[in-house]
């Protein structure tokens, strides 16, 4: 059977994949969340959950143009930082930075967390990044971000009332205090922090004071969350949200990685969002162990219903899963021009330009197969997983061949090449564990592209070492997509499918 029809077992992490600095607020019985998106179109994917642990996208805050600008001179890993979404006074706010030329700060409000999103408004007086929202008892809004710094905002205006004044940086010689939330529980207001950084020596910590400005003492117990030093499967655990789920009881939402393989250890799906338990003691929050088994949870569970792993572009619009490079025009990537087919028009020459025309979902499983049908007769392009221009492994197609490129750092090699009779065919790819003898050198997995038959056999002409395609090697704050792209002319794909072959 295959493994996308097999029941999943509720698991960490709740969203895998490309899914990091997760904010979260609750809403009567319904939740919601928000990630980081960087240089990828639309911005801020959004989820729902009944569960805490089963969730669902419906939708990306900043999905029109007006909304979101990310210039072709913006370099990889930049773009849409660390939002935070908070529900107030019958209303969603969502605040972010935009780390890309002429962006800074901004706010953007909803009725419906499935959007539509108004406008954003410009918040200039507030600084820096990781900006977040809090209430309190007389409806001042207090806006805290990275540093650890807070102001005074009107969010209806984005207008600032003073000047920003520090107010914690976290334990003494932590690097990068980020990611500030502020809650008030019971007597104290609580503010949470992120520190050491988003690689191995991330952590959280929190502190309280009686006022939302401070002063704030912080927890003798800090930090609160890490996986430093330790052999645990997640390692980079930060930049944390609370939550009180159905029964009261409180949890947190935060950031990981799965590396994997030999020395120094390779993650490749970027920063997942992971959820463990949270208890109280003498007013302080103890995170409980993080488990990637959530099968004995504390509330009856609510499966989403399965995601189609399939997609025949038969809808007019593509579904909030799909991401392109930086932007999205219209005119040249549709599912209108021909009906039933995904119609890509290039504009850059390949994969190596930052304005290339490539359309996307996250690589949400350690090990999984994806395939396109393919008419590269008017053009040329193919199937690709992407980590950034510098950072890629193709399979393209032109009328009369196909040739797997690989890009790693300065080196674009043309791996192999196949004549292919002219005509639609299939390209595929599969991700796996990387063979036996494994070692301290052993890469986290294994790439095999190639074409497909007719009769469904797979051939491949080319197998490639997983590790080039990782944050390790790369850098940046992203994680591999998987999607259709164009190098030249027009191309067109009937339909795209992606297959989990195992969690």
């Amino acid at each position: 059977m295959p493994a996308q029809n097999q029941p999943a077992r509720p698991a960490n992490p709740v969203l895998p994949g490309f899914h990091p600095d997760p904010s979260i607020c609750r809403v009567g019985d319904d939740y919601y969340l928000a990630c980081s998106s960087f240089e990828y179109f639309p911005g801020v994917p959004l989820f729902h959950s009944r569960d805490l642990v089963h969730w669902r996208q419906i939708g990306n805050a900043l999905d029109r143009p007006e909304q979101l600008r990310l210039p072709a001179s913006m370099p990889s890993s930049g773009g849409i930082y660390a939002p935070t979404l908070r529900h107030h006074d019958g209303r969603f706010w969502l605040i972010v930075t935009n780390c890309s030329e002429g962006g800074g700060n901004l706010i953007v409000t909803a009725t419906d967390p499935a959007g539509p999103w108004s406008d954003p408004i410009p918040a200039p007086g507030v600084p820096g990044i990781d900006p977040d929202l809090a209430w309190d008892e007389d409806g001042t809004c207090w806006c805290t971000v990275a540093g650890v710094a807070q102001v005074r905002l009107d969010p209806s205006t984005g207008q600032t009332h003073g000047t920003p004044h520090k107010l914690w940086s976290g334990a003494p010689g932590a690097k990068a205090p980020e990611a500030p939330h502020l809650y008030r529980i019971g007597d104290y207001w609580y503010l949470l922090i992120a520190e050491g950084g988003t690689e191995r020596g991330h952590g959280v910590s929190i502190a309280r004071g009686r006022t939302p400005a401070g002063p704030f003492e912080p927890c003798p117990a800090n930090p609160i969350l890490t996986h430093r030093g330790t052999d645990h499967p997640v390692q980079n655990t930060g930049h944390a949200d609370l939550v009180q789920g159905p029964d009261g009881s409180w949890w947190m939402v935060f950031l990981g990685v799965r590396p994997r393989g030999g020395t120094p250890g390779w993650h490749v799906l970027g920063r997942e969002t992971f959820l463990a338990p949270v208890t109280w003691e003498d007013g302080w929050p103890v995170v409980g162990e993080v488990t990637l088994d959530l099968s004995a949870f504390p509330w009856p569970l609510s499966p989403a219903p399965a995601e189609e792993r399939r997609d025949d572009f038969e809808l007019s619009e593509l579904g909030p899963t799909w991401i392109s490079v930086r932007d999205r025009p219209a005119e040249l990537c549709t599912t209108k021009e021909r009906p039933g087919w995904l119609t890509l028009r290039a504009r850059g020459g390949s994969l190596d330009e930052p304005d290339v025309v490539f359309t996307g979902r996250r690589q949400q499983h350690l090990t999984c197969r994806a395939r396109t049908l393919v008419d590269p007769e008017q053009g040329r392009g193919g199937l690709a997983v992407r980590l950034d221009e510098r950072h890629h492994y193709a399979i393209e197609a032109s009328g009369t061949d196909v040739r797997v490129i690989a890009r790693v750092g300065s080196l674009r090699t043309v791996v192999a090449e196949h004549s292919v009779p002219a005509g639609p065919l299939v390209l595929a790819l599969t991700i796996t564990d990387p063979p036996p003898p494994h070692g301290p050198c052993t890469g986290p997995d294994t790439f095999s592209l190639g074409i497909e038959q007719p009769d469904g056999i797979f051939t491949a002409l080319a197998t490639l070492d997983g590790r080039y395609l990782s944050t390790e090697v790369a850098g940046g704050f992203t994680g591999r997509v998987i999607g259709m792209y164009a190098a030249e002319g027009t191309v067109h794909f009937d339909w795209f499918d992606y297959e989990p072959l195992a969690p």
